[in-house]
């Protein structure tokens, strides 16, 4: 019989728990200590939870980056929607969101990497449809600022930034990021 899948039915307090839990340990210790015994231990709960309301430990990462990135899509959403666009969309590619552990999980876990296109489109497409917007509102010609270019640009610069700041690495950041800024004043 496989396990039981979380419907919503029981206690969802717990469910949260188990999830602030996993991503603590994930965040803190890496994939390899998320474990069934590890997250129920730090949510304060009986171990067999974890099966209970999530099934398998690659269930439980799945619902992980959903809620994470469920969270970034509202805030992206409200960001784009504001008075500065560009600046907002710069302001939180720059930030670390916690993707390096999905990101490497999504070589051996199929439905993750399925899951992370899947988001990764849906956030290239919010984007795009904002900076079209904004560019519009400003009479900018499309082919001269091409939306899906300049996203995947400010996207692109973010993902070195991050990658880099996690290995130490930091030379060229504050030119390259004086630049991008000097280049957003100019813009607004």
């Amino acid at each position: 019989m496989p396990p039981r899948r979380w419907t919503g039915s029981d206690n969802p307090r717990t469910r949260t728990d188990l999830l602030d839990a996993a991503a603590k340990v994930l965040a803190e210790e890496g994939y390899g200590a998320v474990t069934a015994r590890r997250v129920a231990g730090i949510a304060g709960v009986n171990a067999a939870l974890v099966n209970y309301y999530f099934g398998t430990m690659d269930d439980l990462i799945l619902a992980l980056f959903r809620r994470g990135a469920d969270a970034y899509l509202a805030r992206l959403r409200e960001a784009l929607a504001g008075p500065r666009p560009l600046r907002e969309l710069w302001t939180i590619s720059i930030e670390t969101h916690g993707m390096a552990e999905f990101l490497a999980l999504a070589n051996r876990h199929e439905a993750l990497r399925a899951e992370i296109a899947v988001y990764a489109s849906r956030v290239r497409a919010i984007q795009a449809e904002a900076l079209t917007g904004m560019l519009r509102s400003r009479g900018a010609a499309p082919e001269d600022f091409p939306p899906w270019a300049i996203m995947m640009l400010i996207e692109s610069v973010s993902r070195l930034l991050t990658s880099d700041r996690a290995l130490g690495i930091t030379a060229g950041h504050e030119e390259l990021t004086e630049y991008v800024e000097r280049y957003i004043r100019r813009f607004e």
